[in-house]
């Protein structure tokens, strides 16, 4: 207790500090996460994980079928120059329309005009090879409905027994 001016006793005012260490002291547990807090932690992580993974599957096979498009335009033009060379397309005595092992030997012989370079792991022991794995189907003449005539047929699978989502160049 103070004096004042007066003689009057007053209070000691003091500003209020929190001891840390008595708070912790006060408290049994420690400062940490409750499991619920961990649960739904994880459980934004697998979300986000799977939007991620499903993404990436999309992009991937929307990347094989650009690259299918791109090699069935690019065989087209090798078939039109193969021909400008030879009269006529290879028709499917040549090239069986299951196994396009032989549509590789015409485009790209051993000697004389190369039609079209092969990349590597484009062709295999089933033919020529698309994207998903699976063999480009060739036929000549076509059977596809175009006016006119002397059209071949050339198309993949896509990886799929639906012939709605094959990539054909008719």
């Amino acid at each position: 207790m103070r004096m004042n001016v007066e003689g009057k006793r007053t209070k000691e005012v003091r500003p209020f500090r929190k001891d840390r260490k008595s708070s912790k002291a006060a408290s049994p547990f420690l400062p940490a996460f409750t499991l619920i807090e961990l649960l739904v932690v994880m459980a934004i992580i697998a979300i986000l994980a799977s939007l991620i993974l499903s993404t990436a599957g999309y992009v991937q096979k929307k990347g094989a079928t650009s690259r299918a498009e791109a090699e069935i335009a690019a065989l087209s033009a090798a078939l039109e120059s193969y021909k400008a060379d030879m009269g006529d397309y290879p028709t499917n005595s040549n090239v069986h329309p299951t196994n396009t092992g032989s549509l590789y030997s015409v485009l790209s012989p051993p000697t004389g005009k190369v039609y079209f370079e092969f990349s590597k792991g484009m062709t295999s022991t089933a033919g020529i090879v698309d994207p998903f794995g699976t063999a480009y189907g060739y036929t000549y003449p076509g059977s596809s409905n175009r006016s006119g005539s002397n059209f071949f047929d050339l198309w993949s699978t896509s990886g799929t027994t639906n012939t709605n989502a094959w990539i054909k160049n008719w």
